[in-house]
């Protein structure tokens, strides 16, 4: 895809979604974030917030989470579901937050995904958030849109980032999460792409195409 094309489809994007920096999970300290995070896998964003206001009300502190009892913990966040490897995932990251990085979150990708329970899509979640490093995040949507658009012919979430890193302007790559995550959302879904109200249509390389 040429340079011209990506463009058009960046200011296309910007025009309807907007270029505030903003994050759809409900966090206040860099840890809420990246526990709300690992909550995510597999569940909306919605499910996830619902279920975070009160769990950082009774866990407020690295410290807290890491003694947490598995089974309470499992209690606390049950509706996000694949609850069991959740809780163990949190406890055991926030431990190792305070063994090996004083209880702080690191910035480094090496480091966040030595975590337990932490991949990629988590850690550029936390890094592009709390500390603004540039960072693209391949959740299912943005996979998704990108191949439609041409923008990656990958399916490893991985390929798709490094393929995205290469096509898209660095000081975007945080903001083309926001945007292919919302247009995925509102327009292309994954059953039903809405191609025919499409602002992209025109740029897509797999217009009316499912799957």
């Amino acid at each position: 895809m040429n340079k011209d094309k990506v463009k058009k489809i960046l200011n296309l994007l910007d025009e309807n979604y907007g270029t505030e920096d903003r994050c759809f999970l409900s966090y206040n300290e860099p840890h809420e974030l990246l526990i709300a995070t690992i909550m995510s896998a597999q569940c909306t964003d919605e499910r996830v917030n619902a279920v975070s206001g009160d769990l950082f009300l009774k866990y407020r502190s690295v410290s807290d989470f890491a003694n947490a009892g598995q089974k309470d913990l499992e209690k606390d966040i049950h509706s996000v579901g694949f609850y069991h490897m959740k809780a163990k995932h949190i406890i055991g990251a926030c431990r190792m937050l305070l063994s090996d990085f004083d209880g702080k979150v690191p910035s480094d990708i090496d480091e966040l995904t030595s975590l337990p329970g932490v991949g990629r899509k988590t850690a550029n979640v936390v890094r592009g958030h709390i500390f603004k490093i540039p960072s693209i995040v391949v959740d299912t949507h943005v996979k998704r849109v990108a191949k439609r658009l041409g923008l990656t012919d990958e399916t490893d979430p991985e390929k798709v980032e490094h393929d995205l890193e290469k096509k898209i302007p660095k000081d975007h790559w945080i903001l083309i999460n926001l945007q292919l995550i919302s247009h995925g959302r509102q327009v292309c879904q994954a059953k039903h792409p809405e191609c025919e109200k499409c602002f992209l249509a025109g740029l897509c390389k797999n217009r009316s195409v499912t799957g």
